[in-house]
């Protein structure tokens, strides 16, 4: 195994574990509420608190795809969704004023809310894409 395929393999794989991440943490953190007696306490809108997180688990999987060529439209496509749809929310919320409280739930809060669902799922498929990038590089440096 050379050293470019290493590199990219670490690319791939904390790119992976950074995306999903921000997907498995809201549900863990309501497991343990649960458990502990607080009820289960799903916050949906974590995911998208933690965006920082998922930006940069999903730069470094458009690298490693980028520098293998594997699983690139996959990958591409859901990061493009995830930013697109997290931004259009936020723009969303703040044009009309639900972000801060100025109007009332009806109305735009669905899309907005629909906007997120959105992100979240695309998220989803790219720590999916990440799954499919990481098997194909451990499978890549196994000889025949």
């Amino acid at each position: 195994m050379n050293r470019q395929t290493e590199i990219t393999k670490v690319l791939a794989i904390s790119g992976f574990v950074l995306v999903w991440f921000t997907v498995l943490a809201p549900l863990v953190l309501a497991i343990i509420s649960l458990v502990s007696g607080g009820g289960f306490r799903f916050d949906y809108l974590m995911p998208a608190e933690l965006f920082v997180v998922a930006l940069v688990g999903g730069l470094l999987l458009l690298w490693a795809a980028l520098r293998i060529r594997l699983e690139m439209k996959w990958i591409h496509w859901a990061f493009g969704i995830a930013v697109f749809s997290l931004l259009a929310g936020m723009t969303l919320a703040e044009v009309t004023g639900l972000a801060e409280g100025r109007v009332g739930s009806e109305g735009w809060l669905p899309v907005a809310i629909g906007l997120i669902v959105i992100y979240d799922l695309a998220l989803i498929a790219l720590g999916v894409g990440g799954w499919y990038l990481c098997r194909d590089l451990i499978r890549k440096e196994k000889p025949a």
